[in-house]
């Protein structure tokens, strides 16, 4: 949701919405940027290590700079995100609520923000909102009827991000990360995915190198 709107999302136990060469983008128009939270705008822990307080939560290099300019060219931002530590008991809900909270007012210091955030508290063959399976983003275009998997980019950092925008018929851009980080399926993510990048930043440079000719904001 946009700055300044003071909607209240309490639909979707997973939703925390806050205030506030080929070519790896879709023929019409670039409307979407779905973005994995983990690994992509934070430092992801080590495997089996989960973020459950902002304390915990370190933002990537470029991350703010990254996302105000894709918020300058007019793209909606959607963080979608599986946090199957609230399953295991390891934090709650509202703890990523929480975190969310104080990533859009840190955010907003930096000049940006994200629209929406989605999130599956679930474990594995529970629901159908976990990444790869499609009930996040059904979430989001319930929310955001203009939202067109045809002119939306997914941009994660593992298997199951770039699976969940393949299935859905958007672009994808897998962040490669530092190898330590890097979960099982590396290859097969970079392999699925129509380009990759090394980070956020990175994969803004070009996405908003593609608008520049038809958005001089960009």
């Amino acid at each position: 949701m946009r700055p300044g709107s003071h909607r209240q999302w309490q639909r979707c136990c997973y939703h925390s919405g806050v205030t506030g060469s080929t070519d790896i983008f879709p023929p019409r128009a670039l409307s979407t940027v779905f973005l994995d939270r983990d690994g992509v705008l934070n430092r992801k822990l080590p495997e089996g290590r989960y973020v459950t307080t902002w304390s915990e939560f370190h933002p990537l290099p470029g991350v703010p700079q990254a996302i105000a300019r894709l918020n300058r060219a007019g793209l909606r931002l959607i963080v979608v995100s599986n946090q199957r530590g609230i399953a295991l008991g390891l934090y709650s809900a509202d703890d990523v609520r929480n975190i969310h909270a104080a990533l859009q007012t840190w955010l907003h210091a930096h000049g940006a923000h994200i629209d929406a955030f989605y999130f599956c508290p679930h474990d594995n063959l529970q629901c159908n909102c976990r990444k790869p399976l499609p009930g996040l983003f059904q979430q989001a275009r319930a929310d955001f009827p203009q939202i067109d998997a045809a002119s939306s980019v997914m941009i994660g950092d593992s298997l199951s991000d770039i699976e969940f925008g393949h299935r859905l018929g958007m672009k994808t851009v897998y962040i490669e990360g530092g190898p330590s980080h890097q979960k099982p399926g590396t290859e097969a993510a970079r392999h699925l995915a129509d380009r990759a990048f090394p980070s956020l930043p990175d994969a803004t440079n070009a996405l908003l190198a593609h608008l520049a000719p038809s958005n001089p904001k960009a």
